[in-house]
């Protein structure tokens, strides 16, 4: 076999460099596309607040519109209330509001007010009370310990259905125990007004 004169195993020297570089270009591009891949998504993620709304069957009545008052008179009247709310909340019952004349009627007309079912404004056929009515106070004490939400009574636990009511019972008494003679005929001709309230709000966001 003919032995390769120097000038040839020079040039066959330099023609082998430019082949080696383009094996190991095309090794690093094999190994760069060569990857497995793989991707999951949860898309449309949006946020919208929920709302509370609060509704009665009054058809703007008072309940009570009592007149011609005498010492010992007892009455009630009921009222139903409904949530059309989108979210859970709590309804509390409160008073505010009180007014009237100086003879003091309002320390005397005794009030309490029951949630439970059946009956409808201004009808209480039917009513069955559950547990949770504040006891019995006089329209000034309402007033002081009684008087927004966070001292409101009669709690209604609502969950976020449209359509959701329960029935409230107002029950008052002309109280004059303990009262002389010349301090019930004071009250002669004496008025007293208050607004009766029902406030619904949302329920406390979960924990997570």
């Amino acid at each position: 076999m003919r032995t390769p004169s120097p000038r040839a195993r020079k040039i066959a020297g330099f023609s082998a460099a430019p082949v080696a570089v383009l094996v190991a270009g095309l090794m690093v591009w094999q190994g760069s596309t060569a990857a497995f891949t793989a991707t999951t998504r949860n898309a449309g993620n949006s946020w919208a607040t929920g709302q509370v709304a609060l509704t009665d069957d009054d058809a703007g009545r008072a309940g009570f519109t009592v007149q011609n008052l005498v010492p010992g008179q007892t009455g009630q009247k009921c009222i139903e209330v409904t949530s059309n709310s989108t979210v859970a909340g709590e309804v509390r019952a409160y008073t505010q509001n009180l007014s009237g004349s100086a003879a003091g009627l309002q320390d005397h007309i005794d009030l309490v007010v029951e949630r439970g079912t059946g009956g409808s404004f201004d009808n209480c056929d039917g009513f069955s009370p559950v547990p949770g009515a504040l006891p019995a106070q006089s329209l000034s004490t309402l007033a002081q310990v009684n008087n927004n939400y966070a001292t409101g009574g009669a709690r209604w636990q609502t969950a976020g259905t449209a359509g959701e009511s329960t029935t409230y019972r107002g029950t008052w008494t002309f109280d004059t125990t303990g009262l002389t003679p010349q301090q019930v005929d004071a009250l002669q001709g004496a008025n007293v007004s208050v607004d009766l309230v029902w406030e619904l709000q949302s329920a406390d966001a979960p924990a997570g």
